[in-house]
């Protein structure tokens, strides 16, 4: 399969990257029956309404998410509640690994900025 960018991209408001989408109805129609589309990366990336009909009518198998047009996904989205889609809340990157480092970090930068010895300056 072969993304191309769609006519008329549009822009992430919420975001200064310019964020087309690049799977629509006809990267998914290329999609077997039984593939599943998985989403970390950018929401906008893929066309929510072709997605929903794709995964709704049995075109493919299903999608995993944790990216979306809007973010938080708003209660009512039909992502909470369609067979075949696992919505997660943009926790993708969430591993004991990444939080050990992330919260050792901070707490190093903290007892340094409070000892007058600020590390990790950005200038």
């Amino acid at each position: 399969m072969s993304a191309r960018r769609s006519p008329g991209p549009r822009r992430d408001r919420r975001s200064p990257w310019c964020c087309c989408a690049t799977v629509t109805a006809r990267e998914l129609a290329l999609m077997r029956p039984s593939a599943y589309l998985v989403n970390t990366s950018r929401g906008p990336i893929v066309d929510e309404t072709a997605l929903l009909d794709a995964v709704r009518e049995g075109r493919i198998a299903g999608a995993a998410l944790d990216v979306y047009d809007q973010e938080p996904l708003p209660p009512d989205h039909p992502f909470r509640n369609t067979p075949g889609i696992l919505a997660t809340g943009h926790v993708g990157y969430v591993t004991d690994g990444n939080y050990r480092i992330y919260y050792e970090d901070a707490a190093e930068g903290i007892r340094a900025y409070l000892a007058g010895t600020p590390i990790r300056r950005i200038t």
